[in-house]
């Protein structure tokens, strides 16, 4: 249960720092501004990471602990679990930001600023490039270790930074769903929901290509 409760909290962290230096820069006049949302983006997940890296992980992300699963690090009984407690925490995230600004419109709520195409597109291939780096840094299914943090957080802000003006750069399915659902933005959802599962999937095999071992191996975590 603890591993589950970690999960929760994890998402929640995230989408109520990231979707919230979001809003905050929209109530403000964009005092946050773009580099500010991409570096909290970028640094709670690395905050997690190191909090809670040696407890669930920190996947806080559907589509990541899809990937490991894919990549035979995490038992597939343990899946289902996960993504509930993500979604969990982001749903908590998303209806606290809502009751404490009860106004905004988006709620930080991921919508396509270009084609639906190009968003589609750039979803999967960010995805891709976060699940790659994942796979290379962490311990079987759990991101820890010296630099995992930073390697994880630095390329979640990377790619907050240069693609998040035309998708959001979400890569995570429960970050997208909960704002979404709670503001009522639904039209572009589902490409937030396939691209990460796709783009992950796509990682696993790069990793296969440039690792000669302990890539995607059957590394599964102990009974709890």
């Amino acid at each position: 249960m603890k591993t589950y409760l970690a999960e929760l909290f994890g998402t929640f962290a995230l989408v109520f720092a990231g979707t919230g230096a979001i809003v905050i820069n929209d109530v403000t006049g964009g005092s946050v501004t773009h580099v500010g949302v991409s570096l909290t983006f970028g640094l709670i997940v690395t905050a997690m990471i190191y909090t809670l890296g040696n407890v669930s992980g920190a996947h806080i992300n559907p589509a990541v602990t899809f990937g490991f699963w894919v990549a035979g690090r995490f038992p597939g009984k343990k899946v289902l679990p996960y993504l509930i407690s993500q979604c969990g925490g982001a749903f908590l995230a998303s209806v606290v930001l809502r009751l404490l600004f009860p106004q905004h419109a988006t709620l930080g709520a991921t919508i396509p600023a270009g084609s639906i195409a190009q968003s589609f597109g750039l979803e999967i291939i960010l995805s891709l490039m976060l699940m790659f780096v994942i796979l290379n840094v962490s311990v079987g299914a759990k991101e820890t270790g010296v630099m995992a943090g930073v390697a994880i957080g630095a390329i979640v802000g990377l790619e907050a930074m240069f693609a998040g003006p035309i998708t959001g750069a979400s890569m995570n399915p429960a970050r997208s769903l909960a704002p979404a659902v709670i503001s009522g933005h639904l039209q572009s959802l589902w490409i937030y929901i396939v691209a990460p599962f796709l783009g992950v999937y796509l990682g696993i095999w790069g990793c296969r290509c440039v690792q000669e071992k302990g890539c995607c191996v059957n590394v599964q975590e102990p009974s709890q």
